[in-house]
């Protein structure tokens, strides 16, 4: 089998040669580097990479507007590295809304002397890039801007109450959740909970621009809070999100990651703790891209105990990791593309 080819872009010599290191170590990549976004769209046609790592932040040409121009001449798949600030996570957000793949966090600053702190990960998003569906113009994403074909209504008394939506996606997931999320009307039946592998310093960043666009009210959950209707709890990077019941009903925390769980906050673990306080026949389930199998041994079991699952098809997943899984289980109720899952939603939480 060939090799995977990595154009690895940055503007440091350092991190040029670690992130080279890193890849180089792992024994299937051939690596090349480029020292800012103009250099790497001079090498791009040359070497046709099967993936590109790209930094946000570099002289002559940033990252975000190399992003933009590797689409629109050479669409690849395209992994941001890039510090954890506030500033950058913005950024980082809007390139995966441009169509990067996926990010991975520079431990300590632009110039990371820490940077083999992430190796494992580097290497696991970068394989994970590598196989993953780029969403081009006229796709599944910009159908669902448009207006989407309204999906089938259920059958006559498929419809139930139901205390909770839970939704769980990875790679891909910032930039779908940004089409998915606006589509569903404020007055949905139940509130949502969505566990979103990401950084910590991203989650507040992704909650802030998703509530400016959803009719549904959005916030990170950073402390208990209470669950109602009309709002959208997403789990903080880098914890875990758990349900829990008072005697004033749901609500929802963070806690810290759990080892046991491999990837946070864990899909798995949200939908575990609400199964042990909500019959599963009220509750209803969604899982998005991603890689492994995240979310789906807990929605399967939901599914089986008489709740009502999602996953998202191979047709519009970036990555059909997650949802694969669920649909392998025979733990799907449905299986739909992107532009059908929000309205399927408003049909079943009414």
């Amino acid at each position: 089998m060939a090799p995977t080819s990595v154009l690895v872009v940055d503007d440091s010599a350092l991190m040029r040669r670690a992130l080279k290191g890193m890849l180089a170590d792992a024994g299937d990549f051939e690596v090349h580097t480029a020292r800012n976004g103009l250099d790497a769209l001079e090498q791009l046609d040359r070497l046709r990479p099967d993936v590109v790592t790209l930094d946000v932040n570099m002289p002559e040409m940033d990252g975000l507007t190399c992003l933009a121009r590797i689409m629109e001449r050479q669409p690849t798949p395209v992994v941001m590295v890039s510090s954890l600030t506030e500033h950058n996570a913005l950024v980082t957000l809007e390139a995966l809304q441009l169509g990067a793949v996926d990010y991975v966090p520079k431990p300590g600053g632009t110039v990371s002397l820490n940077i083999d702190e992430v190796s494992t990960e580097l290497v696991r998003k970068v394989r994970g890039a590598a196989k993953a569906k780029l969403k081009r113009a006229g796709g599944p994403a910009a159908r669902m801007r448009a207006a989407a074909p309204v999906a089938e209504r259920p059958p006559p008394g498929a419809r139930r109450v139901v205390d909770l939506v839970l939704i769980g996606s990875s790679t891909g997931g910032p930039a779908l959740l940004s089409e998915l999320l606006p589509r569903l009307p404020g007055t949905l039946g139940a509130p949502v909970v969505l566990a979103q592998h990401i950084p910590a310093s991203f989650t507040a960043a992704l909650a802030r621009r998703l509530n400016e666009e959803c009719a549904l009210g959005v916030h990170e959950v950073a402390r208990i809070m209470t669950v109602r209707r009309g709002n959208v709890y997403i789990g903080r990077g880098g914890a875990d999100v758990v349900v829990a019941r008072r005697t004033d009903g749901l609500i929802v925390k963070s806690v810290p990651a759990a080892p046991e769980y491999r990837w946070h906050p864990s899909v798995d673990r949200m939908v575990a703790s609400a199964r042990r306080h909500i019959d599963p026949q009220r509750l209803v389930c969604v899982l998005l891209t991603g890689m492994g199998d995240d979310g789906a041994a807990e929605m399967a079991a939901v599914e089986a105990g008489g709740g009502r699952t999602i996953a998202e098809s191979e047709e519009t997943a970036v990555v059909w990791g997650m949802p694969g899984e669920l649909a392998r289980r025979g733990g799907a109720t449905e299986v739909l593309p992107a532009y059908e899952i929000a309205d399927r939603l408003a049909d079943w939480v009414r």
